[in-house]
């Protein structure tokens, strides 16, 4: 079992639902960004996401999209996330990690030596939006063969045709975006959320998270009650962007995890 299997089972056998946090690796800098990842586990959160910085982000709103910018302008790059991976690892082997972005850099820095590179350094998990079901020996069949959860988005417009194709190779938990638009851009629906969960867990055996709009502890409380977890990016990336202090926003998030957790 991976990290992410141990951390779910954990949490349902504690009957609560999972926080799950994203934050830009490298954004504003390296060191505030790892001061930030380091004080994560110690806020409430489960899993984190990672950002993997890229010039030509697609889903992300304009928070995510700045905090990708302040973080390329820092000198981040691939190769550096995996660097604040490994760092974070010597203080904490036990939180699962996950890498979310897009496939170029990935193949950039060629698959084999990424995956290599990602298992070494103590990634647990992948999410890369641009990669369908179609692509799969791309990088998923390979990343599951490394021992990375390969974790699928599935939104408001993945009918049950589709379905079963998203479900495909996927592995971790299943991440479903709660709104059709870019990251940040409107408030989730708890009424909404909780059909769509039920359908896509009819489907599937894996833990079913739910992300996008999420901005208060209040709305936090109200997807984890009708999710396997609740995951919050945009709300945190906002905080860095406007200067305030690793524990600031570490209370912010201990104020949204506590939220989920008493679901």
């Amino acid at each position: 079992m991976t990290r992410i299997a141990d951390r779910f089972a954990e949490l349902k056998a504690q009957g609560r639902s999972a926080f799950v946090s994203f934050v830009m690796a490298g954004d504003p800098d390296f060191e505030t960004s790892l001061e930030l990842v380091r004080g994560l586990p110690g806020a409430g959160v489960d899993v984190i996401e990672l950002g993997m910085p890229f010039t030509d982000p697609m889903a992300d709103g304009p928070a995510i999209q700045l905090a990708g910018q302040r973080a390329l302008a820092a000198g981040m790059t691939l190769s550096r996330v995996l660097d604040l991976v490994a760092a974070f690892r010597k203080e904490d082997d036990r939180t699962p990690i996950v890498l979310m972005g897009y496939y170029n850099p990935i193949y950039a820095m060629g698959v084999p030596r990424f995956l290599e590179r990602a298992r070494a350094a103590g990634v647990d998990g992948l999410i890369v939006v641009d990669l369908p079901p179609e692509e799969d020996d791309e990088l998923c069949l390979p990343a599951r063969a490394a021992g990375l959860d390969f974790i699928r988005l599935a939104t408001p417009t993945t009918d049950d045709a589709r379905l079963p194709k998203v479900l495909s190779n996927a592995s971790g938990f299943v991440y479903y975006v709660s709104i059709t638009g870019i990251t940040g851009a409107a408030a989730a629906d708890a009424a909404r959320v909780a059909p769509e969960v039920a359908r896509i867990k009819a489907r599937t055996d894996l833990p079913v998270c739910v992300g996008f709009g999420i901005k208060t502890p209040e709305s936090a409380r109200d997807i984890a009650a009708a999710a396997d977890g609740a995951v919050v990016g945009s709300a945190i990336v906002e905080r860095l962007g406007r200067g305030e202090p690793p524990a600031r926003i570490l209370e912010f998030v201990r104020s949204l995890a506590d939220a989920a957790h008493g679901a």
